[in-house]
């Protein structure tokens, strides 16, 4: 321990994430290795590419379960990465995160081995309610595929909420943390959906953008610079009591107006853009922030 008047070296935030899970044997293959081979890829497209600012990462608790939750979009669904590579190094107290992939995705060579190294986990309602009750960061998207497959003329309108995620707040009594990423649904233009391609090689959609399947590999995967924002917004209690997550008309009745309340929230932000490409103004952004949850209330579901 240094002596008083010395100067301690204080740990970066990745640092702190490292030395946490150093020793750690996870059984859906979470591995610090696999992190650390992609890091590169990931800051490159963090803080050149597109530019993302995060704003609110503290409101993602330290210690503890929480439910994370958010619209999700991109083709391609780099979004969970971009909050990731945000948690691990800016985040006072770094965690790790449980995304809840498609077996599409997490089957898939290559691309698999890399999403179960980063902790992501099949989206298996129990695999996820083990992991709250283990005090993990779980983050759910409602949307599903139906969010990140949904064509570019409907970019920014939600989809219909799967009300998984609100049954598993009510069950384990887990605070929800919404995140609203703005960009996204303009890296991959999606144009069309060959569904009849997407049901012969069991996707959940299979897409055609300008550049995909036109452009040869690796041009065609090639996103567009978007400038991308995340707000995370303060973490809420829902007042049910665990039994209340058997009630399927009250589950579906508060993500109804959870999805609602997100896409006000979008709807706000989207206000705020001036253009795709053109950097946030982080004054206006931490303007809304701090007013956003007088705008739109679920205050009769929250303790």
């Amino acid at each position: 321990m240094a002596k008083s008047g010395t100067n301690e070296t204080t740990k970066t935030s990745r640092e702190q994430f490292f030395e946490l899970y150093s020793a750690d044997e996870d059984e859906y293959g979470f591995s610090l290795q696999t992190y650390a081979t992609v890091e590169r890829f990931i800051r490159f497209f963090y803080k050149k590419w597109f530019g993302v600012k995060t704003v609110g990462l503290n409101n993602i608790p330290s210690k503890g379960k929480a439910l994370l939750f958010g619209n999700h979009s991109g083709v391609l669904p780099i979004d969970g990465c971009l909050l990731y590579d945000a948690v691990i190094n800016q985040h006072p107290e770094p965690r790790r995160i449980r995304f809840l992939v498609t077996k599409f995705l997490l089957t898939a060579p290559m691309i698999g081995k890399t999403l179960r190294g980063f902790g992501c986990i099949p989206p298996d309602y129990e695999t996820a309610t083990k992991l709250l009750r283990k005090n993990e960061l779980v983050f759910f998207y409602p949307e599903a595929e139906k969010g990140t497959g949904k064509l570019y003329k409907n970019r920014y309108k939600l989809v219909e909420f799967n009300p998984g995620f609100v049954k598993a707040a009510i069950e384990t009594g887990a605070p929800l943390v919404p995140i609203v990423t703005i960009g996204g649904d303009e890296i991959y233009p999606l144009l069309f959906n060959l569904k009849p391609i997407a049901k012969l090689m069991d996707a959940p959609y299979w897409p055609v953008t300008p550049f995909y399947p036109m452009l040869p590999f690796p041009f065609n995967a090639i996103p567009l610079p978007v400038k991308i924002l995340i707000c995370v917004g303060e973490p809420f209690e829902l007042k049910y009591a665990p039994e209340e997550a058997e009630n399927e008309n009250l589950v579906a009745e508060v993500s109804n107006d959870i999805q609602n309340f997100i896409q006000a929230k979008i709807n706000d932000l989207l206000e705020i853009r001036t253009s795709p490409f053109a950097r946030w103004n982080l004054d206006k952004v931490d303007d809304y922030a701090a007013t956003a949850n007088r705008k739109l209330s679920l205050e009769k579901h929250l303790k």
